[in-house]
């Protein structure tokens, strides 16, 4: 108790000194600048993101942080722009709730969300999750097995990171739940294997983002060259394994996991999912699980595609860099729930009435995972509307000088952007335009000598620090699409990846302050990948030692507190039943006389 009120004591103190720094910087006033400056594009521009992960990882509770953020950004533009309580109303509702909801490439993704939530409902009341976990059982017969065979189907689905979170999970979660793998786990395993999966593969939604926003080179080419310089993703697939082989966590993920292992697999008193839909037949077979997830994963590449261009004439590189994401995944699911529907009907294993029932039901089980995304877009709207980008600019532009330093400084303010915004996308969208400008002379006759090795380590940086922050972020789409696939808490989510997450951030930032005098691969990621083996082994020298299902001191007290409480209440219940034998032997002996 004390443990989490310290906490508590140190976040609540660091919003406050946050908020101390943006009124030394720039006072909020009514549309007054001092200093030649607002809170437009100043500190004030992050406290909203700030608040809300904040008052997250304090309360626990997610919608309420999330709005609480947002209502500071709007009360921060309304002094700002001098628009008053109709400015803040605007900010909140307007140009933040209805604005981020009618977004098309937003309602593409709720689309995609309620479709694949559907088909899983139609897999479990088919039976095929059920069959599936029965089949898994036979063949994945440990934890260690259990938690590698996530990791390999995250690796596997690497086209898109909603896509990747969502069937992972679906997939996965009777496996795990059947090795008793906590969902927090599971969580992590999904999202360790989303982000940083896409973000080193060549064909997939994010190399397409990356490349459309450098211009003057080629955008693949130079994606491809930034992967071995990704320290972050590569190393953190590394650590996936070690976590998984070795069996040894620590942080919050300890307590998870030992409370999994003692059968409770949520560790929380908050429901925030139902339970999945029981079978209605048991003609269910583990093909009605794996042949929706590959009609899924053809039809969803085949919409990305189409929107590329690949059937106007592209090559498919080409088409995954120019597709919609978004409409690309919204026609692959709708196309393969068609099939799915038509599948399961003619395999006499649901009725049309059933197959309607469980999009209802679909539906349902994605309203949180549908709340907290439209919170964080919103929130995302006002952080934008306050100039962060605008701010993280000035901050990175004027430390440019320091050439040597720069990947190290990227990489930690992409971080930094990424975790405190939510969005990797847009981190890398700002900085990376920053990163060629600054190196524009020498990437005139790039296309001629080649892209300059400190421009590729800059970039690397960029993207590595920003999937770390987006990895983190309390607020970030895939990090809420990790605890949807998962069905786990949110909160319990973000507090339990926070420190695994945190371990690789450190070795990789030591590998960029190395990459900033050695621009030579084989030095830096050699260097980088065994100071991450040399932090595994202690960790697990430190944490290791002890069995994971033996209690803590404070555990093994409440275990005996309950103990006691059975044994005096079995010996009274005994006590009570002997009377009752007594008294109806003495009746009986009356009887008798």
């Amino acid at each position: 108790m004390k443990k989490n009120l310290a906490k508590n004591l140190i976040f609540v103190g660091a919003i406050i000194v946050y908020i101390i720094l943006c009124c030394i910087q720039t006072p909020i006033t009514s549309a007054v600048k001092m200093n030649g400056e607002t809170a437009i594009g100043s500190m004030w521009s992050l406290l909203p993101p700030i608040i809300a992960i904040g008052l997250a990882l304090i309360t626990k509770e997610v919608y309420s942080s999330l709005f609480l953020g947002i209502l500071s950004g709007a009360i921060i533009g309304s002094v700002s722009f001098g628009t008053g309580f109709e400015g803040v109303m605007s900010y909140i509702v307007k140009d933040g709730l209805i604005t981020n909801i009618a977004d098309s490439y937003n309602v593409g993704i709720l689309i995609f969300l309620v479709v694949l939530g559907s088909i899983v409902a139609l897999m479990n009341k088919a039976g095929g999750s059920r069959a599936y976990g029965e089949w898994a059982a036979k063949h994945i017969k440990t934890r260690v097995g259990a938690s590698l065979a996530t990791f390999l189907l995250g690796v596997l689905i690497f086209v898109d990171d909603y896509f990747n979170c969502l069937t992972v999970g679906s997939v996965m979660r009777p496996v795990t739940d059947k090795h008793k793998i906590s969902r927090s786990k599971l969580a992590y395993l999904i999202d360790a294997t989303a982000a940083p999966v896409c973000i080193i593969a060549p064909i997939s939604s994010w190399a397409a983002a990356v490349s459309g926003t450098v211009e003057g080179v080629n955008g693949i080419q130079l994606f491809i060259s930034t992967i071995p310089y990704n320290l972050y993703a590569l190393l953190t697939l590394i650590m996936v394994i070690f976590i998984a082989v070795s069996n040894v966590d620590y942080g919050p993920m300890r307590q998870h996991e030992v409370n999994a292992i003692n059968g409770d697999l949520f560790t929380t008193r908050n429901i925030v999912y139902s339970a999945d839909d029981k079978p209605s037949t048991s003609k269910g077979k583990v093909a009605d699980l794996i042949f929706p997830v590959i009609l899924l994963i053809f039809f969803c590449v085949l919409g990305m595609l189409y929107t590329g261009g690949l059937f106007s004439g592209e090559n498919i590189i080409d088409a995954f860099a120019n597709c919609d994401a978004s409409y690309g995944l919204s026609l692959g699911s709708i196309g393969s729930l068609i099939v799915i529907m038509i599948y399961f009907m003619i395999r006499g294993v649901l009725k049309f009435d059933e197959c309607m029932n469980s999009i209802v039901s679909g539906f349902k089980q994605m309203v949180p995972a549908i709340l907290i995304l439209i919170f964080a877009w919103t929130l995302k709207s006002t952080t934008n509307l306050l100039g962060a980008g605008e701010f993280v600019k000035g901050i990175v532009e004027g430390a440019t000088a320091i050439q040597i330093l720069l990947p190290l400084l990227l990489f930690a303010v992409a971080l930094g952007l990424s975790f405190a915004t939510g969005t990797s996308w847009g981190t890398f969208g700002i900085l990376i335009p920053i990163v060629t400008g600054v190196f524009s002379s020498q990437l005139t006759n790039a296309a001629e000598n080649g892209i300059p090795p400190m421009v590729v380590v800059c970039i690397s940086a960029c993207l590595a620090g920003a999937v770390c922050g987006d990895h983190c972020s309390p607020i970030s789409d895939t990090t809420i699409m990790a605890s949807t696939g998962a069905q786990c808490d949110h909160v319990n989510h973000v507090s339990t990846q926070l420190p695994y997450a945190m371990t690789v951030a450190g070795v990789s930032a030591v590998g960029y302050l190395i990459a900033g005098f050695v621009q030579n691969v084989f030095v830096v990621l050699g260097v980088s990948i065994a100071l991450m083996f040399g932090v595994l082994f202690v960790l697990k020298a430190v944490f290791g030692n002890d069995e994971k299902s033996k209690p803590d001191s404070a555990e093994v007290k409440q275990v005996s507190e309950t103990a006691a409480v059975s044994e005096t209440k079995t010996a009274e219940r005994n006590s009570a039943q002997q009377k009752n034998v007594n008294l109806k032997k003495s009746k009986n002996k009356k009887k008798r006389k």
